[in-house]
């Protein structure tokens, strides 16, 4: 009886966090098709922001939607950045925004959180990081949800991914 033993190592590269910021980008503009309030520069701005998040582990959650009262209503997209550890995980086509939902009085806009990693770096690290950056963004609390999460989506690539979730209206 014979054995073997196979190994898999994956590097993350920029390549694989363009090709995941790709896909939010693609969502992004779904939502600007169908409800408006995003203009290209914004859209190419956050592109360039998640790809330097997503390559230097610095991302938890990244939110895009829109809100009333501080709170995210249909059409709100959350991406939550995973390491997949050797785990197999679908890479899923962007899209499936669900068109007509009722945007009128509300404001496009964005919140993100930060991984345990970017709690690690040192100051100087994260004022480089920052600098690079293609704007900044403000502190503030974390908006509540007007409806609930739906895990609709997961895009992945050389080992890490985001799982999308979508707000749904009760």
């Amino acid at each position: 009886m014979s054995s073997f033993t196979i190994t898999d190592s994956a590097t993350f590269t920029i390549t694989h966090a363009r090709h995941m910021g790709a896909k939010v980008a693609a969502d992004l503009k779904r939502i600007q098709r169908l409800y408006g309030s995003i203009s290209d520069e914004l859209i190419a701005g956050y592109e360039a922001e998640l790809i330097e998040y997503i390559k230097a582990g610095y991302v938890d959650t990244v939110t895009y939607g829109f809100q009333i009262n501080d709170q995210w209503i249909e059409p709100t997209l959350r991406y939550t950045a995973r390491e997949l550890n050797g785990y197999d995980v679908s890479d899923d086509d962007p899209g499936k925004v669900r068109p007509g939902a009722d945007v009128i009085g509300a404001r496009f806009t964005s919140y993100l959180t930060y991984s345990s990693k970017w709690s690690n770096a040192s100051q100087a690290e994260k004022d480089s990081f920052k600098g690079r950056l293609p704007f900044s963004r403000g502190t503030g609390s974390e908006p509540t949800i007007r409806g609930y999460m739906l895990n609709d989506k997961t895009y992945s690539a050389g080992g890490r991914s985001l799982s999308r979730s979508s707000v749904r209206s009760f």
